[in-house]
């Protein structure tokens, strides 16, 4: 869950650094990534801070990216939680047999890459999570990096739209 919901863009851009930081770490579980985000404030748009995120996210190297996936629940790893909020980007599965099936087809995507296997689903469900997830251990290590970045980027463009709310903002109560 996000502390910094529907925020806007002129009070993040207005944030201090070290909240925005902050408010940035909840979308990306990265403190470089943040602090490079921070740093780059006032952006004029919603897009200009979307764009940039997704360009640092790719651009990340693999110590930065570590980080970034220990924002993620490894798939499977408990009940209903894929992961634990019904946001964009998670999957909800009520079945404990495709959980488990979930959990050990993760653990061998982790054992196979050496990272944790992260999916941006935009609603689908625990099946087609299972369908990637076998699809992605036919790739070679740099292909399934570009996919695992890839996703990184869908996951927390989401986060950050949340984190930002509707272009223009809420209005003031």
């Amino acid at each position: 869950m996000l502390l910094h919901q529907g925020i806007g863009l002129d009070r993040f851009n207005e944030l201090p650094h070290r909240r925005a930081v902050y408010a940035l770490f909840e979308c990306c579980s990265c403190v470089g990534w943040s602090a490079r985000l921070a740093d780059g404030r006032s952006y004029a748009t919603h897009a200009a801070l979307l764009s940039r995120a997704d360009e640092e996210l790719d651009a990340l190297p693999e110590s930065e990216i570590d980080q970034v996936l220990q924002g993620h629940p490894r798939i499977g790893a408990r009940a209903r939680s894929l992961p634990s909020s019904r946001e964009q980007c998670a999957v909800w599965v009520d079945d404990a047999a495709v959980m488990r099936t979930l959990g050990e087809a993760a653990a061998a995507y982790e054992e196979r890459f050496g990272f944790r296997y992260v999916w941006c689903s935009d609603g689908r469900d625990g099946r087609s999570l299972l369908a990637d997830l076998t699809a992605r251990m036919g790739n070679d290590l740099d292909r399934e990096r570009r996919v695992r970045t890839s996703e990184l980027v869908k996951i927390t463009r989401t986060r950050l739209e949340r984190m930002l709310g509707p272009e223009g903002g809420f209005p003031a109560y």
